[in-house]
């Protein structure tokens, strides 16, 4: 791997754990609840954060090592994701929120 490749990844590496900031356990949790079922844009079943969680849970347990471009690639759209998310605070409490539960299905807790 290039010199250039290997920071490339470590960089998405770096960005990924700044964005998720739940645990694989606490993703879990929360992916088992109905408000985690209830939030998000859906294709008729699971909603495209819920499975995102779901991967994001798998990515969590794998180590850092067996990842492949697909993950990063992940780890990528989910950084994206809650950058963008967390830039539409809402003004109010937004502890119990769809906006909130929209991005702890994608690993990140607002309130942590």
């Amino acid at each position: 791997m290039s010199q250039g490749g290997s920071r490339e990844r470590q960089k998405t590496l770096d960005h990924f754990g700044a964005a998720v900031n739940m645990t694989a356990g606490e993703l879990e949790e929360w992916l088992a609840t109905d408000q985690s079922r209830e939030v998000g844009q859906k294709d008729g079943g699971e909603s495209t954060g819920h499975a995102s969680g779901r991967r994001i849970v798998k990515l969590l347990q794998t180590r850092e090592g067996d990842l492949n471009d697909d993950d990063l690639a992940h780890m990528r759209k989910v950084t994206g994701y809650v950058r963008r998310h967390l830039a539409q605070r809402p003004e109010a409490d937004a502890s119990d929120t769809p906006w909130r539960y929209s991005l702890m299905n994608w690993g990140h807790d607002p309130e942590k």
